[in-house]
């Protein structure tokens, strides 16, 4: 029993923000009568927030470091975007070459703040404010307050899913509704989103119970038994009923396949490599870290260009979905994406946090602003509402550590 106490103190932080969302998504499911988990609602969320968990994992990696953040990400989501828009509409260039120079755009902007910051030591701040201005400058020099039409590629990555391939009857049998003489019944399931997310989650759960079992026999310390299957069994459920959610709209969206491959990619460097490591422990204690061999001047590059990187994914998907570049896109992405990672664990003075809190941190912004679009809740009131969230999940961290300290 004080195993599975000391189990529940450690991991706090981690579950209670999963509990958290749970609990934003039912008041949300009440004061909106159930709107807000009507399938079209749930795959719309997928999509319009699909640029807040990509940022949400590149920020992590600046907080990581210290406690810093990047300013710029919204202006270079709208730089990239009106790169975009440019090379597609006016110069006639191929989707597919707009967005791989589009990609590169972004990732030279992350290498260019990363030197000022990493080698010309300029503060994270003061670079990314400047980066701020600069892209969004260069944003609107590009556009010249026009909106620029987006077809073929972009608009695929942003709105498409991936078809169908189950058969008519198997797909008919996947009428749970209709088997269960429900009310209202789905009037269509895609059957390949069922399967993927049956498959995902027994490859979850399998692989939770084998990384217990290596642990263990390596003398690492484990969760209890008990604990491990309800996590588990909870995982299991929630992705089975999501893939259910999604089935009954459009099925399995691009753009999920490529936030589940960032976030399989981010968490395993994070967590399994040395460049994780080395990113830890320059957030738990730079000088320590640099007298022990970490190459600070270099992770703190890596970080910044990493997130030019994917602030570049994000602005593909975020003019896919618009269907156009416009000088606006971007503003306010850099907050969503600062406030999911605290929101999601990460701590104030970097060292702490995971690519999952991030992810659910992202959601929870997510949810925030689905819920009050659809109650109609005037935009003002919806930044406060944001804004005390944020406060309230860093000063929750500060006294997590305060409290730690003093026991």
């Amino acid at each position: 029993m004080s195993k599975v106490k000391e189990f529940v103190n450690r991991n706090t932080r981690q579950y209670g923000m999963i509990i958290a969302l749970l609990i934003i998504m039912i008041f949300f499911g009440i004061i909106t009568e159930g709107k807000i988990i009507w399938p079209r609602n749930i795959s719309m969320l997928v999509r319009q927030n699909a640029y807040v968990l990509i940022l949400a994992i590149g920020m992590m990696f600046c907080i990581l470091t210290g406690g810093n953040i990047d300013l710029s990400v919204g202006s270079l989501v709208a730089l990239v975007s009106a790169m975009s828009g440019m090379m597609t509409t006016t110069l006639g260039l191929p989707p597919w070459l707009s967005i791989i120079i589009g990609i590169l755009t972004g990732l030279l902007a992350g290498i260019w703040q990363g030197f000022w910051i990493a080698f010309v030591k300029v503060p994270p701040f003061i670079t990314t404010l400047a980066g701020m201005l600069v892209f969004r400058g260069l944003n609107n020099i590009i556009l010249n307050g026009k909106t620029l039409p987006l077809s073929g590629l972009y608009v695929t990555i942003g709105t498409g899913s991936v078809p169908d391939i189950a058969p008519n009857t198997f797909r008919d049998f996947l009428h749970i509704g209709n088997l269960l003489n429900l009310q209202n019944p789905p009037k269509f399931l895609n059957g390949t989103m069922l399967i993927v997310g049956f498959v995902l989650s027994v490859i979850y759960v399998l692989f939770m119970f084998l990384s217990r079992q290596r642990k263990k026999k390596r003398g690492y310390e484990v969760a209890p038994l008990p604990m491990v299957i309800i996590k588990a069994a909870l995982i299991f459920i929630v992705i089975n009923i999501f893939s259910y959610w999604l089935a009954m709209d459009e099925g399995l969206p691009i753009m999920l396949i490529l936030v589940a491959i960032l976030f399989v990619t981010y968490s395993f460097i994070a967590t399994k490599t040395i460049l994780g490591r080395h990113l830890y422990a320059m957030g738990g204690n730079a000088k320590a870290a640099e007298l022990s061999g970490v190459n600070t001047k270099k992770m703190m590059f890596l970080a910044y260009a990493n997130m030019g990187f994917l602030s570049s994914i994000a602005a593909i998907v975020t003019a896919g979905r618009m269907m156009a570049a416009s000088p606006n896109v971007g503003v306010n992405f850099e907050m969503d994406a600062i406030g999911s990672c605290f929101i999601g664990g990460a701590s104030a003075y970097g060292g702490v946090g995971t690519i999952w809190g991030a992810i659910v941190g992202a959601f929870i912004m997510g949810v925030m602003n689905n819920g009050m679009s659809i109650i109609g809740l005037n935009v003002f009131l919806q930044s406060v509402a944001k804004g005390l969230v944020v406060l309230f999940a860093v000063a929750f961290d500060m006294y997590s550590k305060s409290k730690s300290r003093f026991c």
